[in-house]
Parts: structure tokens; sequence; C-alpha cells
């Protein structure tokens, strides 16, 4: 008789459930949540499953890899439907997600979705670092112009290259602002340096790619905007 599994994935564990073709709980576990620690658990079951299902997350993206790559007949399940067929319950804990996407593994009632390729994920990896670094920038900056208003000192319009100096300027006669200055100054640096490596990595990332450098040939199109749409799109 036909096995269908359902896991439910959290930072430390996954919660597993195991129903037969009429429904019937066959066995329900709490292993670590790690790919080798599920294949074993899976071998050591014994009986094949028909399918296996987990919801799509940033938790599932490597679980959903290392058991495909195994062999297991698993699913990446659409998350706005698997809350929609969740609505019903009273009472929401793992056991019972796991209860429940085994149940929807055994009727079929899921929406796959596609896993991105660790390729796309990389990306998007250094695509939301560089956002991160660049917002982080921005907030040194803020904080220094704010810090310094409060002496009735104003920065005024600057570039990126005349910043630091006018900041100076400003903190040159006030030993206790040429200290704030100099901590936030340095971060900034620090901040600009690792910005512009990734700038770099990702420029060089574009240009060694034909979809990209094909996407890079519109009018408006840089790097970023066609390794975002790229990496986003992953398997057309």
């Amino acid at each position: 008789m036909e096995q269908y599994a359902g896991l439910d994935v959290s930072l430390d564990s996954a919660s597993v459930c195991i129903v037969d073709a009429q429904g019937k709980i066959v066995k329900e576990a709490k292993v670590a949540c790690e790919p080798e620690v599920l294949i074993a658990w899976f071998a050591a079951h014994g009986t094949p499953m028909a399918r296996i299902g987990l919801e799509a997350g940033p938790l599932s993206q490597g679980l959903f890899a290392g058991l495909k790559a195994a062999g297991l007949p698993v699913d990446l399940l659409e998350t706005r439907h698997v809350r929609a067929a969740f609505k019903a319950m009273p009472v929401k804990t793992d056991r019972k997600d796991a209860r429940g996407i085994a149940q929807l593994m055994r009727l079929g009632w899921f929406r796959p979705v596609h896993c991105k390729s660790l390729p796309a994920q990389e990306v998007r990896a250094l695509l939301t670092t560089r956002t991160l670094l660049r917002a982080k920038r921005h907030d040194v900056e803020l904080s220094l112009r704010g810090v310094l208003r409060g002496f009735g000192l104003k920065v005024g319009p600057t570039t990126p290259k005349t910043f630091e100096s006018r900041v100076r300027d400003l903190v040159a006669q006030h030993d206790t602002l040429q200290t704030i200055a100099d901590a936030l100054l340095k971060a900034r640096a620090v901040l600009e340096q690792e910005f512009k490596a990734l700038e770099k990595r990702l420029s060089a990332l574009a240009r060694s790619n034909a979809p990209t450098r094909q996407l890079m040939t519109t009018p408006g199109v840089g790097a970023i905007v066609a390794l975002t749409f790229a990496s986003a799109i992953d398997d057309p």
C-alpha cells in the first residue's frame, strides 16, 4: 500500500508524519532538521514513499535539494496554498502541520513550486548583502548628520566623495565631536569598501553569464537589474 509523508520544518528539528492510502497515520517522529538525518530516517522506515511534501521557505530549500539528490520523491509546496488548506485547524502545531501536509500529499491537493538552484540562491544572497551594506552606510551618514545638527552644525549637500571632508571640517574645533566622527567615518569607510567589493563581484558575475549579458543589452538595464531578474526566474 502506498505511503505519503509530510514534513514541517523548524530551525532545529522537523516533524514527520507518514500516512497510508486511506489516510491512517502510520508513523510520526521529530528528527534533526538535516538532509542526511531525514534520508537515513526514511531508509530505516523501509517502505518507499509515493510522495514527500514540505512547505516552501528559507529552511526548506537545503532539505529539498538534499532529499531530491538522494532520489526521494519530494515536492516543495506553495506556502499560500498550504496555509489556505490549514485554515480550519483550531490549534496549529508542528505535529499537526506535518499531518496536514501528509494528507495533502495523499490527496494530491497541493501545488508544487520550483526550488531555486544553488547558483541562483548564491546570487540572491549577494544581492541581499549588497542592499544591506548600502542601507547601513546610509544609516551611518544620517546618524552623523543628526548628531552634528544637534550642535548647530549642518553638513548640507555632499557627494559620496566630499562627505567625509565636509564632516571633518565641521568638527575640527570640537574634541568630542571629532571622536564621534572618527568612529562613524571609519565604520562608513569599511561599509563602503565592502560594498564596492560586492559591486565588483556582481559585475563580474553578470559579464560571465550569457542570459545576464543579453539582458544588459536592453537600454537602462545594468548588472544589478539583470542579475536580480535572472536569479528570480532561475529556470525559465
